[in-house]
């Protein structure tokens, strides 16, 4: 019988995906996971399998409270237009107040393994899927609620807005809030 683990599985999940989130896969080593998770190496290996399985526990769950909190941001009161700026400005202004800006974990990973990394690509057009679905459904209904055209097609545009947010998830890493908020300001003033 193997000794029970003596540390919180979800917090080590936390743990490592900042370590992940700041250094990218690649740099992240193992002696850093331990580090940052407080876990030593060979507990961490045998509770997680390995690097990789770690990480992609940690892109699954970087999506699902991205997820939640797109969501809950979203269904706030307020208009289509109202609820994605904000959405949008939360997510610049998490980014600005870091004392390393990050940037977005999906994107980096986009950048860092996609296209090449099967796996992590699948895992990336996951995540920016729930993105997508999450405009659509908004922007949807305020299409019903009437603050949004008829004429506006919700995916396309969701489309649209995921690759903004995208490029401020990168951008947000060297340029300021007035500039951010202007890009955003300008993607939402065709909606």
């Amino acid at each position: 019988m193997g000794r029970p683990r003596n540390f919180d599985a979800d917090t080590v999940v936390d743990r490592a995906m900042d370590a992940f989130w700041t250094h990218g896969y690649a740099n992240t080593s193992p002696a850093q996971l331990a580090e940052a998770t407080g876990v030593a190496k060979g507990s961490l290996y045998n509770a997680f399998g390995s690097k990789r399985e770690l990480f992609d526990l940690c892109i699954t769950r970087y999506d699902r409270m991205g997820t939640e909190l797109t969501n809950e941001v979203l269904s706030q009161p307020g208009t289509t237009k109202e609820r994605l700026r904000a959405w949008m400005r939360h997510v610049v202004d998490s980014d600005l107040a870091r004392p390393v800006r990050r940037g977005c974990l999906v994107a980096n990973t986009a950048m860092e393994l996609g296209g090449h990394d099967p796996a992590a690509t699948t895992a990336v057009t996951v995540a920016v899927e729930h993105m997508i679905e999450a405009f659509t459904a908004r922007i949807r209904q305020g299409q019903r609620d009437g603050d949004v055209r008829d004429d506006v097609d919700a995916r396309t545009y969701s489309e649209f807005l995921m690759n903004t947010v995208g490029g401020l998830r990168i951008t947000t890493k060297v340029s300021d809030a007035e500039t951010l908020y202007r890009i955003i300001d300008t993607a939402l003033s065709t909606l």
